[in-house]
């Protein structure tokens, strides 16, 4: 049942959307957060471990207490209806597709300048020197990146755990774009969220590479090769995995540089294809919400056959 809750959820997600950002848990998450690194947080030119550990805690004070929020909900709903909550409450499909397509809109009238004022909402990158076509990859990656972290994962999580799970998810997530960073300051201290994040994200990154197969079977076999000879180039072990599918899917060329501040960071050359333009930000929207509704009605059949078996 809990897989059945689980395919409800992203149906909510796509239907409805996230809740307002004054209501939205995940921002009251992020916020406390703020406040417990204020007294977590050590500095690296103090000591190496000590930052190390102190980012530890940190990590284990924010999903200890999405574990036990969860927890409490389903005691107050019970499973399925504490799933659908959670799950539709963390997934963020729905706000992924409207930014994407918000850039493109924007490119599509050559407004550059505020393309790249919106796609902040999507890539931390730096953007004030990107042209058209740097644009859409930003956009594509990202849409790529976070079908893993604000959908498959959210949905991996549920099936398996109910709520306590996929808000664990959620707040890992999150704690990892708050502190999980390669700069001075978080060097150290974010070393444990980002580790972690990686870890929770590892098998959703490449069941979501699977359904982007799935979705598109005459070029299965170029996301397949793609990923195996590609993925690796990418400095995250599930970054690399999704994008690489995606720059096969849809015939692109994804990765490159990127500058995040005055951080360069190389990321490799992923897939074979032509350079990407702004027509493929719909595309890579269209495979997005494909493969989401390919892996919820699997999760929706699999719920449906184990009731049949237990009866």
């Amino acid at each position: 049942m809990t897989a059945i809750a689980t395919a409800v959820a992203v149906g909510a997600d796509m239907a409805f959307g996230e809740p307002p950002a004054r209501w939205h848990p995940v921002v009251w998450f992020g916020n406390a957060m703020t406040r417990v690194e204020a007294r977590t947080y050590r500095e690296r030119r103090n000591d190496r471990r000590t930052a190390c550990v102190a980012g530890v805690v940190h990590l284990a004070v924010g999903l200890g207490a999405a574990v036990a929020a969860g927890t409490i909900v389903r005691k107050l709903l019970g499973r399925n209806a504490s799933t659908v909550l959670a799950a539709s409450v963390c997934m963020a499909g729905r706000m992924l597709d409207a930014e994407a397509r918000a850039v493109a809109t924007l490119l599509d009238q050559h407004d550059l300048p505020a393309a790249r004022q919106r796609l902040r909402s999507l890539a931390g990158r730096r953007a004030d020197d990107l042209d058209e076509g740097e644009i859409a990859r930003a956009v594509i990656e990202s849409v790529a990146e976070n079908s893993v972290d604000a959908v498959v994962s959210s949905m991996v999580a549920a099936a398996v755990g109910g709520a306590a799970a996929v808000l664990g998810h959620r707040a890992v997530n999150t704690l990892d774009a708050m502190v999980g960073h390669r700069n001075e300051r978080y060097e150290h201290f974010g070393w444990a969220c980002a580790r972690f994040d990686d870890a929770v994200n590892f098998l959703p990154a490449r069941i979501a590479a699977l359904s982007v197969a799935a979705c598109r079977p005459s070029r299965a076999g170029a996301v397949w090769r793609t990923v195996r000879s590609d993925a690796r180039k990418h400095p995250s072990p599930n970054g690399g995995v999704i994008e690489a599918a995606y720059a096969a899917a849809l015939g692109i060329r994804l990765g490159g540089v990127n500058r995040y501040g005055s951080v360069v960071e190389d990321r490799g050359t992923l897939g074979d294809g032509r350079l990407p333009v702004v027509a493929d930000i719909a595309a890579a929207v269209r495979l997005r919400r494909q493969s989401s509704a390919l892996l919820a009605v699997a999760l929706f059949t699999v719920g449906l056959v184990r009731r049949c078996v237990r009866r």
